[in-house]
């Protein structure tokens, strides 16, 4: 039997043991969401010893096998970060960045580990301008210029090494026996190779490490050996984080640095840092909302939107109705707004989190949503701070059954990143240099307008959208989702959390819902399929400009309730799945 098709059946091995009457007697059918709900149209899969969520199942797989080992949901989470760069490399990486949020029910705390790429030393603010002062967006988005030096090793190692009980030899293990015997090439990822393989055959290293020697596509259920990649992984193993920063690998990306005329220099890696961070905190409704600090900028505006949302009685306008989303929408483009202004690298730039996640700056935005009448974004301005007072991204879950929780969101940015291989090594680079402002006032390639507090600067992290984001209940942790998406990650998450506490949803029917996204600017009410041409009616009469678009985001999402663990892998990403540990 393959890897895969072992996947596969374990898959429906979980959830046929869910649905055992004996499970049901055992916990009823008590609470929001019940063990088993009949009147419901998704279902998520059902655990008593633990839970894993990802965009691909056989990553998911890696994880469960990892608790059923004994690890923690944090030994877990690195496992799954190291083997989705194996096996969906559109956006699972070693070469790029991202965040970790995670709750550790001994010590009662949440840790936000940042491990965001940095600018290199030689990165500057107008790097990306043409000599008339025009971005090019080539160079910020495609060219070795583009990358910032990678953080997700080193993120994940500091992970396990200050909260796991494993070592990185026993959780990197799989990958490298995925990357060394090859994985079955799956529908989703073939097509996505097919699709992307203009880009990725630009370059020597990168067509020879996704296509075969003459040039022509794997097809699905052909084996796919990534040599170069199971030696790096093998390097990581043995040698540690220095292998990566300090050793052959550093020299592998600085060469293809030099050749490609990128930036980063030995130096660069050897400096890189993970940081941990505060994170931000709210309330909705009674639930508490632990989410990611800056350089995110999802945690703070879920947070700011939630306090407007409070002012209005979402839950009876019902789930998908005009008046929802009209709600929702404007407090969506306020946020925006004040994020384009006053979001950036806590580090390099005073950001005003206190005041945008208050209460009292929710009670002066939410007079501002006016009912059955959009705001023209024109008409929108970033609010102002307060005088200082003194002193394709993937996101995946995991819990474990002693109550530890772990929210990962990392990416390389754009699918495939920059579409450069470091030769010999296998991985690809990140291009999240275009998440900077290469100018501000000017959109990045997710037409986000961003300011002076996200300019280029060396060291300086740029700004994101990851949102690894944990709700609590009752003081435990209730809710653990994330997405990537790009800009309407924070949208997705923000949906994901009103669908389950306003609308009283479970897992999978609050990941399954059709989303709306808005964001200031471009000002258009962007949504999935599956509204009723009624409310797109009603909302457009009201002055929405509406623009149809394929779905949004991939919000792994596992919820805890009742002492169960109910994982809901969201159906936009075929192969995504949740796996309970055997």
């Amino acid at each position: 039997m393959t890897s895969f098709s072992r996947i596969l059946f374990v898959a429906v091995t979980v959830v046929s043991f869910a649905v055992q009457p004996a499970l049901v007697s055992a916990q009823g059918a008590a609470g929001a969401g019940g063990i088993l709900r009949y009147d419901r149209i998704h279902h998520p899969v059902l655990s008593e010893k633990g839970m894993v969520a990802t965009q691909e199942a056989v990553a998911s797989q890696v994880g469960a096998d990892i608790l059923a080992r004994g690890g923690n949901a944090v030994d877990a989470a690195v496992a799954v970060g190291f083997a989705l760069t194996v096996t969906l490399p559109r956006a699972g990486n070693i070469g790029g960045g991202g965040f970790m949020l995670a709750y550790l029910a001994d010590l009662d705390k949440t840790i936000a580990i940042d491990f965001r790429e940095m600018a290199p030393s030689s990165a500057y603010e107008t790097m990306f301008q043409d000599s008339d002062g025009n971005v090019d967006n080539d160079l910020a988005r495609f060219s070795h210029k583009s990358s910032g030096v990678p953080g997700s090793v080193a993120g994940l190692a500091h992970a396990l090494e200050k909260y796991g009980t494993m070592s990185l030899a026993e959780v990197i293990e799989p990958s490298v026996r995925l990357a060394a015997d090859g994985i079955e090439m799956t529908w989703d990822l073939a097509v996505s190779l097919e699709r992307s393989k203009n880009r990725l055959s630009a370059q020597d290293a990168s067509r020879a490490v996704f296509y075969k020697p003459d040039g022509s596509n794997y097809v699905a259920g052909e084996n796919w050996v990534q040599a170069d990649l199971a030696r790096t992984l093998a390097a990581i193993r043995d040698g540690g984080v220095d292998a990566f920063y300090k050793g052959e690998i550093a020299r592998q990306i600085v060469a293809e640095m030099e050749q490609g005329g990128g930036m980063i220099t030995m130096e660069d890696m050897a400096n890189y840092r993970v940081v941990e961070r505060d994170a931000v905190e709210g309330s909705y409704r009674g639930h508490r909302v632990v989410s990611m600090p800056p350089p995110s900028s999802g945690g703070v505006h879920i947070i700011q939107i939630l306090n407007m949302l409070e002012h209005f009685d979402v839950p009876a306008m019902g789930a998908g109705s005009a008046r929802a989303i009209h709600t929702l929408t404007e407090a969506m483009r306020l946020a925006y707004a004040d994020r384009s202004e006053h979001l950036g690298d806590p580090d390099y730039w005073d950001v005003p989190v206190g005041w945008l996640t208050s209460k009292s700056y929710g009670d002066q935005l939410a007079p501002r949503i006016q009912p059955e009448k959009a705001t023209p974004s024109e008409m929108v301005s970033p609010g102002k701070a307060p005088p200082k007072e003194s002193s394709d991204t993937t996101h995946y879950g995991v819990v474990d059954s002693a109550g530890n929780a772990v929210a990962v969101t990392y990416t390389l940015n754009f699918s495939y990143g920059s579409g450069k291989v470091v030769s010999g090594a296998g991985f690809l680079l990140n291009n999240e240099m275009d998440d900077f402002s290469s100018k501000p006032g000017s959109p990045n390639g997710y037409g986000l307008i961003g300011g002076v507090a996200n300019a280029i600067e060396p060291g300086k992290r740029p700004l994101s959208s990851m949102t690894p984001t944990i709700v609590f209940k009752d003081g435990k942790p209730w809710i653990v989702t994330g997405s990537p998406g790009g800009s309407r990650i924070i949208t997705t998450v923000l949906q994901v959390i009103v669908n389950a506490i306003d609308f009283g949803m479970g897992a999978a029917e609050a990941v399954s819902a059709p989303r709306t996204h808005h964001q200031w600017y471009p000002d258009m009410l962007f949504h999935e399929p599956g509204f009723s041409p009624d409310t797109l009616a009603i909302l457009e009469s009201w002055g929405h400009s509406l623009q149809p678009t394929e779905t949004m985001g991939s919000a792994q999402t596992i919820m805890l309730e009742n002492g169960m663990f109910y994982g809901a892998a969201d159906p936009r990403r075929p192969g995504a799945a949740a796996i309970a540990p055997e």
